[in-house]
């Protein structure tokens, strides 16, 4: 029986079970098969959850050799099934799409390699097989800046090596990437207004007053590039998307002062400090989760106090690696056409985990929740904020409850990172910061050991206005939680929550907008083109041409490409 979706998924004296296991509606077929008289094997198709559709796991057994082979499957069209059977003389056949469609695999049973050993040994992370319809992802290496490199290797190998990128955080980091920009009259700002999402609620003495950002690299459509703050401008040759730049500075203050205790008043720097925002009407888009190749993991975080933890079992749901499975770290190309933004998930597994606070004493340290393609890797915990989307393009941002473990089953993609900024009270239908905004160590938001919690922080929020549903992803250049909060509550957002923070390619995000037969790439920010590649002259943008090994989200155009 499968594991259940709370607490441990096995129990010291076990068998060792992976990622399969944690799978509570996965459904598998078997077909024995032959490559001689006397060596019979066993072949099994699992779909990993057949209400999503997508992930397959095809194994080969031959007892009398030992051997065994796994193949992690995608289906590119989740419409299509996929089957499994095997010829009276015993070789092995894969189906998709039915006979209407057929698309058959014969392989591997005798000397010669079959087309799952012949794609396997490409190397690829997507092989196509079938013209694309279906594809075997194979385990690759993503790319990891030296920032990262270094700091994993103190976080690993180095004692207190923790405490010493917690030191250069706060040293180095603190205000590096602080932008600032004088407000400013200006006429010939065009805002836009039709499907638009709702504006910031502004302090009324700046309401007139303009900014220009001076790192924007998206192209808005307007003849300046000075905003009103607040404001939402459409970007050029991008439909359904739109940009805005604010300074906490000029919220309303019956926003910035109601004396909500969750929430600390503002310091100078902060509330001078640029916001850059991006909205995507949900209408118009699909959301997709990809973890990396490496981030985040699935073992212990060291965080939670000893209590909460088990040695004995490799990690909070029993393991720590997702083998059989591959991970790819970047956008399949199935959906590749249609991508329109990419932009940087959410904490490592290091830091997805609480160290003080009611959160660590509970669920084994409350290790955060992630689901790819409708599979479990980490299971979601109750009070977390968690973004998460179903096969039909919905999209939610909610705090997970226990009774939520339901809704598991009809999740394409998910993800956890900590407590939430802004929280949906259904009682009194409204919406207000959440209770550990201010709160260090319960709400597990990262920064320095006295609480010096002003970095660069990037943040995602669902805005519902004019009959519509805007998915907002927020760029701030230098803040505290609570600056995050304020910020999205100002913009009126049903819910919020942080992303990741630090450094620009932990808040990397970059826009593809189709101009005169070209593919352009532009960067919310213009420092973030560093976390691309040149490719044979061409650039070749971070998640969307090669693996990478941070988590990331993507949103897509629905219909065709």
């Amino acid at each position: 029986m499968a594991p259940g979706l709370s607490g441990i998924a096995a129990s010291p004296g076990d068998a060792p079970i992976t990622i399969v296991d944690l799978q509570p509606d996965r459904a598998a077929v078997r077909a024995e098969i032959r490559r001689g008289p006397d060596d019979i094997g066993s072949a099994s198709l699992t779909n990993l959850n057949p209400h999503i559709n997508s992930w397959f796991l095809l194994t080969l057994d031959w007892p009398a050799s030992g051997e065994h082979q796994s193949f992690h499957l995608e289906n590119s069209d989740s419409q299509k099934s996929l089957t499994l059977s095997a010829n009276p003389e015993g070789s092995l056949r894969l189906e998709i799409g039915g006979p209407s469609n057929p698309c058959q695999l014969k392989f591997g049973v005798h000397s010669t390699p079959g087309l799952l050993e012949e794609a396997r040994k490409s190397g690829l992370p997507y092989a196509p097989l079938c013209d694309g319809r279906l594809y075997l992802r194979n385990p690759v290496v993503g790319r990891a800046t030296k920032l990262e490199k270094v700091t994993d290797f103190l976080r690993q190998h180095v004692w207190g090596g923790e405490k010493f990128v917690t030191l250069v955080k706060k040293e180095l980091y603190r205000d590096k990437f602080l932008e600032q920009a004088a407000p400013q009259n200006n006429s010939h700002s065009v805002v836009a207004r039709d499907e638009a999402p709702a504006a910031a609620v502004r302090d009324v003495a700046r309401a007139s007053l303009t900014v220009t950002p001076p790192d924007l690299g998206i192209d808005i459509d307007a003849q300046t590039q000075s905003m009103v703050e607040g404001e939402w401008y459409a970007v050029r040759d991008l439909a359904d998307v739109f940009v805005s730049v604010m300074t906490p500075g000029a919220i309303a203050p019956t926003i910035l002062h109601d004396r909500n205790q969750g929430v600390s008043d503002l310091g100078s720097v902060e509330a001078a400090a640029l916001v850059y925002l991006v909205a995507f009407e949900l209408e118009r888009f699909d959301l997709r989760y990809e973890l990396g190749t490496e981030h985040p993991r699935l073992g212990w975080s060291s965080r939670p106090p000893g209590s909460a933890q088990d040695p004995r079992i490799g990690g909070p749901d029993g393991i720590d690696t997702a083998a059989p499975l591959a991970r790819t770290g970047m956008v399949s190309p199935a959906l590749a056409s249609r991508t329109v933004a990419t932009f940087a998930g959410g904490f490592k597994r290091e830091h997805g985990a609480f160290r003080y606070g009611p959160f660590a004493e509970r669920n084994h340290g409350s290790h955060y929740g992630f689901v790819e393609e409708g599979v479990i890797f980490s299971t979601l915990q109750p009070g977390l904020a968690t973004v998460w989307t179903t096969p039909t393009g919905e999209v939610q941002l909610q705090t997970w409850a226990s009774h939520d473990g339901a809704l598991v089953s009809g999740i394409r993609d998910a993800r956890q990172n900590g407590v939430p900024l802004i929280e949906y009270d259904v009682s009194q239908q409204k919406s207000s910061p959440g209770v550990w905004v201010n709160r260090w160590g319960e709400g597990n938001w990262s920064g320095s050991a006295n609480e010096d919690l002003r970095t660069v922080r990037a943040g995602l929020c669902l805005q519902e206005a004019h009959g519509h549903r805007f998915l907002i992803y927020g760029y701030f250049s230098d803040a505290t939680p609570s600056a995050l909060a304020r910020v999205f509550q100002a913009y009126g957002c049903r819910y919020a929550m942080q992303l990741d923070m630090n450094a620009l390619e932990h808040t990397y995000f970059a826009l593809y907008v189709m101009r005169r037969e070209e593919r352009v790439v532009e960067h919310l920010i213009e420092g973030m083109a560093v976390l691309d590649r040149q490719s044979q002259g061409e650039l070749a943008p971070r998640f969307l041409s090669f693996p990478d090994d941070r988590d990331f989200f993507y949103l897509t155009r629905r219909g065709s490409p």
